[in-house]
């Protein structure tokens, strides 16, 4: 797939996101489960965040999953980065280490700070849905404004577990610089 049908396809999801939002809470963690695929082309990690080059690309959930079937649905049989995906609900800061992605639920909104600071320096991409996930540090959030879904990214936040966010991304998010751990 050429950087040009991947930006394309980007775009895309996220015209689909802002148009399903208000279509029901499955089709709105559907669009996300496919961001959460997609986030995937779009991070680069450092190479010590993979044990080895067969390692899948480890998306966990922590928190009360929202997703149902649906980020599994969106990930079977694909691939990013030349790597598979694995998914896992986790709950300790042990299992969260070794996620890629880790979508933190809404529920555990009140338990950022310990999340975050249990995954310092492990390259581990941090994804909410809560009010303020990106100020007090998270990576990228989902944000619902009048109906709509918005992405907002803290590059600086990336930035100090050694992710680099693409451009392309970047592009397609307000950018939040601050309360970067």
């Amino acid at each position: 797939m050429s950087l040009g049908t991947t930006v394309g396809t980007i775009g895309a999801m996220l015209v689909v996101l802002l148009a399903t939002a208000a279509s029901g809470q499955t089709d709105e963690y559907r669009v996300k489960a496919a961001f959460l695929y997609n986030f995937a082309k779009f991070v680069e990690w450092p190479e010590q965040a993979f044990k080895s080059a067969a390692d899948p690309i480890a998306i966990c959930v922590v928190g009360k999953n929202p997703f149902g079937g649906a980020l599994d649905q969106a990930v079977i049989g694909q691939a990013a980065q030349g790597k598979l995906f694995a998914i896992r609900q986790v709950s300790e800061a042990s299992q969260m280490r070794t996620c890629h992605i880790l979508f933190v639920s809404s529920s555990e909104r009140k338990r950022l700070t310990q999340i975050f600071e249990g995954i310092k320096n492990c390259a581990v991409l941090t994804v909410g849905e809560s009010d303020n996930f990106t100020a007090e540090g998270g990576m990228v959030n989902f944000r619902i404004e009048e109906g709509n879904i918005h992405l907002q990214i803290n590059p600086d936040a990336a930035a100090q577990q050694q992710l680099h966010i693409s451009s392309k991304l970047l592009g397609l998010a307000q950018v939040v610089r601050k309360g970067a751990p």
